[in-house]
């Protein structure tokens, strides 16, 4: 159990370390993306190998499908974060993006039949009050209206992930994690194939924190969170789920010296506390914790997976 609680926590401190990592390549905000997905797509496919799991994918074409609809939108909720990362700053960015949980809450009742209580409803009004309170002098003066919406295209885009892979009810773990990342970074290639084509530079000194962006923050962290969530106890991944936002705004602070208004502060505590306020009370004390991940985030990341 012990090992369990070191993997969750270590994954969700890289994940809320991303944006601290892509800060320090000097490439766009696609190619970015596009490197740290084929990166680790390449280790979690060994992983996969290395375990000699079986394959399930082929007997669940409809559950295959959603999972790259959820790629797709993985892919694209990416792309949207790392401009926004590019054009307001890793902690802005990151609570603008962890919107997106709320987003599939109050979607759930037309979506999955599920209830939305106050106590949602309550959690749901905190998240977007605190949108305004750190956003509030950009929307006032016309401030990058472009990297806020972009943070907001992240959240919606996630959202969309989130949905479809809950949908997916067969292809589960590290094999739904590596479908879902070579979706996205199928959809990623595609548009910077588009836009810009492959030719683009890489600095000797980008290599280095490309790596870690790919295995470390991406392979590795996917690989402990998917081998640790099924083993806590449900409320534990409750509460420490919103450990990764955190770090990320922590981290912009310390690493990047970002600096927020005590009016941003607030609405930081607004989003979070919402998200978490409205979560934990939907969560059955009997659900297991790999149910309760796929509602509110799924990060193959998650992150992205719905791991970010």
């Amino acid at each position: 159990m012990k090992n369990s609680y070191f993997k969750y926590i270590a994954s969700l401190l890289l994940f809320g370390s991303n944006g601290i990592v892509a800060s320090y390549i000097k490439l766009t905000s696609y190619e970015i993306v596009l490197l740290r997905s084929l990166i680790g797509s390449l280790f979690l496919i060994s992983v996969f190998l290395a375990t000699k799991r079986t394959p399930s994918f082929h007997h669940h074409k409809k559950d295959l499908l959603l999972i790259v609809i959820s790629g797709i939108a993985m892919g694209t909720s990416w792309m949207f974060l790392y401009e926004a990362y590019a054009q307001i700053g890793v902690s802005i960015s990151s609570l603008l993006y962890y919107c997106g949980p709320v987003i599939v809450m109050i979607a759930s009742p037309i979506l999955f039949r599920e209830k939305l209580s106050l106590i949602k409803m309550i959690g749901f009004a905190a998240v977007v009050l605190g949108i305004l309170l750190i956003n509030g002098n950009a929307f006032k003066n016309g401030g990058n209206l472009f990297g806020i919406f972009c943070g907001i295209m992240s959240a919606v885009m996630y959202a969309v992930m989130v949905i479809a892979n809950k949908k997916s009810q067969h292809i589960t773990g590290i094999e739904n994690s590596v479908l879902q990342l070579i979706s996205g970074c199928m959809t990623v290639a595609l548009f910077v194939g588009i836009k810009n084509g492959f030719a683009f530079r890489i600095h000797t000194n980008d290599w280095m924190w490309i790596f870690i962006l790919g295995v470390l923050n991406t392979g590795i962290g996917c690989y402990f969170y998917f081998s640790s969530i099924e083993r806590l106890p449900v409320q534990t991944v409750a509460i420490c789920g919103y450990l990764e936002s955190l770090s990320a705004v922590l981290f912009a602070a310390i690493f990047l010296s970002e600096k927020m208004l005590p009016l941003q502060i607030l609405g930081a505590v607004l989003i979070i506390g919402g998200a978490v306020c409205g979560e934990c009370f939907s969560v059955k004390r009997k659900a297991s914790a790999k149910e309760f991940l796929s509602v509110i985030r799924y990060y193959p990341s998650k992150n992205g997976c719905a791991v970010v």
